[in-house]
């Protein structure tokens, strides 16, 4: 797709390419498998001497298209998808992390992504240090360690929804030889790109504002093609240095900007295989094409129901970088100027009980485990989707006890309001 093409049109023409007689719409490539002629054209396959479709795992058309619109969309060299942004999270640390490595990362993650980082990878020999995202340059910088191969952070965190100063990290990863990876699911490539800050690799749950219908679960990873790994050769063996499992060949040498793509897809996909289903990227696609016009909306709904939380005498406070006065306004209006994403933050006077009473009261916005997508949902992050965590680690993440997090959708504002208003009644 042409760069010269504003973003809406991306969403809408990235990726499918129908040639004479071909469908119009991005067909489901239901298929395991694909035909070759000769035993020689499957060899090369494998060899990763030729580029071609043999087995679903490591590469399929639907997803292949579906991806290049979302690497369009970041204004990246290559990507991928995967089942979840979960499975791309790991994925983007496991694809240049091992045994006896270290990341840094900030400490405002979403819940499963902590644990994933502070425990699972952990077990894998992989240990992260967590760092205040408002903390000093000085203070950052003394998180890193010789072993250090990756800075991660998320662009609008997940619940506690701190603005990542994605300048001061991306200074930081690059000062000490390593990638900065941002997730970039809050706030899309509709609002932010974060290549253009300085990021060298974004990850996604298209389960969030990409597929916007709640409809599939699924991942992305999109590499700028801008980070030297040869520059740090001795820090990325795994690119830099032959892949015995492929006949000795070097990633960096022989795919250039393409090299972390291609090992995460022919290493890790091969060996974990956390592949996104062809009929969920074609659901993906689905919503990719409308994603320039609901995330607008979204953010006009979100400020208008922050606005009318932050002047009821019953809520204790709000968070909403897009109102003038929050602690992240001056950097979303940085990153973010047109506007962060559709989910709020917000506390009642009466606490943790009031919290929950409030929730359970509300009609038309439903208690759901999911967030940013077309409907108004709500949930309380302490009791459900960071429950794994002790409360150190809450406040850590930005998640106090209190915390309501309020996804704003794409219906009426004055229902959504309303609904509020009714429920609040009964606090």
């Amino acid at each position: 797709m042409s760069d010269n093409y504003k973003i809406e049109t991306k969403c809408i023409q990235s990726g499918w390419k129908p040639g004479k007689g071909e469908p119009r719409v991005l067909p489901i490539y239901q298929s395991t498998t694909f035909k070759y002629d000769t035993s020689e054209q499957m060899g090369r396959l494998f060899d990763l001497e030729d580029s071609g479709y043999f087995y679903t795992r490591l590469q399929n058309p639907t997803n292949d298209a579906v991806a290049q619109k979302i690497c369009d969309l970041e204004g990246g060299y290559a990507a991928m998808l995967t089942s979840s942004g979960q499975a791309a999270n790991f994925y983007a640390i496991m694809n240049i992390a091992g045994a006896g490595d270290h990341i840094v990362c900030s400490s405002a993650l979403y819940g499963g992504t902590y644990n994933l980082y502070a425990h699972t990878i952990q077990k894998m020999g992989v240990e992260a240090t967590f760092v205040d995202p408002d903390c000093t340059e000085e203070e950052l910088n003394a998180a890193f360690r010789e072993n250090t191969k990756a800075v991660m952070g998320e662009t609008i965190a997940n619940p506690a929804l701190t603005v990542l100063d994605i300048e001061k990290f991306a200074k930081a990863a690059h000062a000490h030889g390593v990638p900065l990876i941002v997730d970039n699911t809050f706030a899309t490539p509709i609002n932010c790109r974060p290549f253009e800050w300085g990021a060298d690799i974004v990850t996604h749950s298209t389960t969030k504002y990409m597929d916007g219908h709640a409809m599939c679960v699924g991942g992305a990873i999109v590499d700028s093609g801008s980070f030297d790994w040869e520059a740090h050769a001795d820090k990325f063996p795994g690119l830099t240095q032959p892949d015995e499992t492929y006949h000795g060949i070097i990633y960096t040498q022989k795919f250039g900007k393409g090299a972390y793509i291609t090992k995460a897809t022919a290493q890790l996909m091969r060996d974990l295989g956390s592949i996104q289903a062809p009929q969920n990227a074609f659901l993906l696609n689905v919503g990719l094409e409308t994603l320039h016009l609901r995330v607008p909306r979204h953010c006009e709904n979100a400020k208008k129901v922050a606005s009318y939380l932050k002047g009821h005498d019953k809520v204790a406070w709000v968070n909403c970088a897009m109102l003038e006065g929050d602690k992240y306004y001056d950097l979303a209006q940085k990153y973010m100027p047109d506007g962060t994403c559709g989910v709020i933050t917000f506390g009642l006077k009466g606490g943790r009980d009031a919290s929950v009473k409030m929730m359970d009261s509300l009609k038309l916005c439903a208690i759901v485990t999911h967030v940013a997508d077309a409907r108004t949902c709500v949930l309380h992050p302490a009791s459900h989707t960071h429950r794994q965590m002790n409360e150190q680690e809450l406040l850590e993440a930005g998640v106090q006890p209190d915390l309501i997090r309020f996804s704003v959708g794409i219906e009426n504002a004055d229902d959504i309001i309303a609904d509020l208003e009714q429920a609040l009644e009964l606090v």
